[in-house]
């Protein structure tokens, strides 16, 4: 329970001088010196000029994360406009590739168009494809493939037709009906065989 405080006047003489002192002491205390109070404005305004500063900084961070997120956007745009063009070019060489072959196939039906000469036109039919051929073998990696008389493997064949023979002691390709081809390696059109299979007993 609070004690009440007693006034000066009821207090003894000897109380009231002990307590005039007392706060004369906490008044001398309480006040400051001018150097002292330039010194907390001195205080005062260096905070103030942290606090802005700190807030330039951050405005300027802002800033600098609102260009960066537009760059990284900019750069997703430019990403993707590539990877479409990448994709609409693809076969931009193959197609280059094969405009020689193309002109001369043409220039073949206008000389069957002109003349009688059968040879001549099988002939000319013969070097466009053989032409071809060595563009997309050479260049491409384009392999053709008829495996008659080879084991039948079911990974690189298809078997469309299948006949016994008693002469055979494992399935054999007896007839390529269509042939295969193989991209640098990897088969991407299976030849279509007339598979030979034993015949059981």
């Amino acid at each position: 329970m609070k004690r009440r405080k007693k006034k000066r006047c009821e207090m003894p003489e000897e109380d009231k001088k002990t307590s005039i002192e007392e706060e004369k002491a906490e008044a001398e205390a309480a006040a400051t010196t001018p150097e002292e109070n330039d010194a907390k404005d001195a205080k005062i305004s260096e905070l103030e000029s942290k606090v802005k500063e700190l807030e330039e900084t951050i405005a300027d961070l802002k800033d600098k994360a609102l260009r960066d997120a537009a760059d990284t956007e900019n750069y997703k745009k430019r990403l993707r406009a590539d990877k479409e063009s990448a994709v609409r070019y693809a076969n931009e060489g193959l197609i280059k590739d094969l405009l020689d072959p193309l002109d001369n196939f043409s220039r073949a039906v206008e000389a069957a168009g002109s003349t009688g000469d059968i040879e001549s036109i099988k002939t000319g039919v013969s070097m466009v494809e053989n032409q071809l051929q060595s563009i997309l073998r050479n260049s491409w990696g384009l392999e053709p493939y008829s495996p008659e008389g080879e084991d039948f493997d079911p990974s690189e064949m298809e078997a469309c037709l299948v006949q016994e023979d008693e002469n055979l002691d494992r399935e054999k390709v007896l007839q390529v009906l269509l042939k295969g081809y193989k991209l640098n390696g990897k088969v991407i059109r299976a030849a279509k065989v007339m598979v030979g299979k034993p015949k059981k007993n």
